[in-house]
């Protein structure tokens, strides 16, 4: 018998290479039914698919020009990349924008920019741009807190993010003196590495969360004796990406690291409401944000998305009303982030971010609440260009997500949404997340801030300021359209913002709440 079977010759390699092909084909035909293509064209069917697969990564390497894609195009990406790896981030033979495009963004430089003195902070710091207003000062809060920093990483959850890229950001975030604000997903081990930290919680109330999935103060003040990293606390209303929906986050990935930072339970699916259950109109959220202040001694803030300002409106006047109310609040712009949502949300809910924060600028404006408030901007806004605009617009400090993930080596393959993130930042694959390396990747999103910042501060200082604060709106013009080609962003928006109390930056660098420290 062995020797008969010995005697079989074995097929050639290009046999197996048939008979793969063969039984796809039979799968393709008979079995399968869900695909009409791959039905009718077996085995080639599959090509489409592939080439469909890769579509986005086609696109931006072959096919895109330069400044075509979205939501970051190739200099965009490539400005960030650079910075991050402290390489050559200029361009060369001009610029290939279109000057004249609608929204193109000018920003008027003095005759003769501001002189930096010698000992100035400046001098020795180029990149040290602290935040001109201080979070919790005017409501007197037990441990206010001076951002050190004017850009800093927005709301990212560990379990969206890997814990590779929540370590790397923290540790990044430390070296830049900024802060890292934690997304709704809790308080992780990964974000304790050193950085200043914004815990952020929304319906879901993670890692603060009742059994019954409601809000609990108890845990809430444990939470923040036990982690003097935080400095303050963010309570989410809404979203860019998805706001007024809530989501399901599916037991298959509630792993047991995941269920204790969260406080859910392992392999059960969790449901974070559209709406809350710690409150239900804007009286109560005052009371739950003068709560929280109160319990904690921290300021406590509220993000969200923009579109009707009726409720906003109302918040205003009881905070005019009252002298209570927010520490600080985030607008984020309606172009969607890092959190997944359905197409109709992501284009169509909520105003962008230009639109949304110029209406609810001026509904804190013409009621003289602005000093009592620091704005923080969040949509698009990491490149210095914007931010100048942002701050003549009215922020104090401005929150990068996307910019923050490319700066530690996204690719913008657009697959956050699949756990299949091919650079292990957005996915929870342990395989893919060893292409982190976390201490060079924590240098780059550090390197990124820095270099942010010093373009920002050299363009502060062309206009002829020593601080981004003292942009007004007439030192920023944007193109309106054929008929009214270019205006200034006061005579676009309809408003002035108030101005922001400034006395130097030395005032800054010596305030016992730079950074949380008391």
């Amino acid at each position: 018998m062995y020797q008969f079977l010995n005697s079989i010759p074995s097929p050639p390699w290009w046999a197996w290479i048939f008979l793969f092909i063969f039984l796809v084909a039979i799968w393709d035909i008979f079995i399968q039914k869900r695909h009409t293509i791959k039905h009718n064209f077996p085995v080639v069917g599959h090509l489409r698919y592939w080439l469909e697969s890769i579509g986005p990564e086609m696109r931006q390497y072959f096919v895109a020009n330069n400044r075509e894609e979205l939501p970051f195009n190739r200099i965009e990406r490539g400005w960030i990349y650079a910075s991050a790896k402290k390489e050559n981030n200029y361009e060369g033979f001009g610029s290939d924008r279109d000057l004249y495009a609608h929204q193109h963004i000018f920003v008027k430089n003095r005759m003769m920019a501001y002189a930096v003195p010698s000992g100035h902070p400046n001098a020795s710091e180029p990149t040290f741009i602290p935040c001109a207003k201080i979070m919790g000062l005017h409501n007197n809060r037990k441990k206010p807190y001076r951002p050190g920093s004017v850009v800093n990483v927005s709301a990212m959850s560990f379990g969206s993010l890997s814990a590779a890229a929540v370590e790397a950001m923290n540790k990044g975030v430390k070296k830049a003196n900024a802060y890292h604000n934690t997304g709704e997903g809790g308080l992780s081990p990964y974000h304790k590495h050193g950085g200043d930290i914004i815990f952020h919680f929304g319906t879901g109330y993670f890692g603060v969360r009742t059994e019954d999935g409601n809000f609990s103060m108890e845990k809430m003040k444990k939470l923040v004796e036990d982690n003097p990293c935080i400095k303050a606390i963010e309570i989410k209303l809404s979203q860019g990406a998805k706001p007024g929906k809530g989501g399901v986050l599916p037991g298959a990935k509630i792993t047991p690291e995941l269920a204790e930072i969260r406080g859910v339970e392992v392999g059960k699916d969790v449901l974070s409401p559209a709406t809350h259950k710690a409150f239900s109109n804007v009286e109560e959220l005052i009371a739950l944000i003068d709560a929280i202040a109160h319990e904690t001694g921290l300021p406590v803030g509220i993000k969200g998305a923009i579109g009707k300002l009726d409720q906003w409106e109302e918040l205003a006047d009881i905070m005019l009303k009252t002298g209570k109310g927010p520490d600080f609040i985030t607008v984020d712009g309606g172009e969607g982030g890092t959190g997944a949502a359905p197409p109709s949300f992501a284009d169509h809910v909520s105003l962008p971010w230009v639109y949304g924060f110029s209406s609810l600028y001026r509904v804190f404006l013409n009621r003289n609440l602005t000093d009592r408030i620091v704005f923080i901007g969040s949509g698009k806004l990491g490149f210095p260009a914007k931010a100048v605009m942002a701050f003549a617009m009215g922020v104090d400090c401005i929150n990068v997500a996307r910019e923050a993930m490319m700066s530690i080596g996204c690719i913008q393959a657009q697959v956050c949404h699949t756990n299949r993130c091919p650079t292990g930042i957005a996915t929870q694959s342990q395989w893919l997340q060893r292409g982190i390396n976390v201490p060079l990747k924590s240098d780059r999103l550090a390197q990124y801030f820095n270099t942010f910042r010093k373009e920002f501060l050299e363009i502060t200082h062309a206009a002829g300021y020593e601080h981004p604060s003292q942009f007004t709106m007439d030192d920023v013009q944007v193109n309106v359209d054929d008929h009214d080609l270019n205006r200034s962003l006061a005579s676009t928006h309809g408003y002035n913002k108030t101005k922001v109390p400034f006395n130097g930056v030395q005032e800054l660098k010596d305030c016992s709440y730079l950074g949380g420290k008391l």
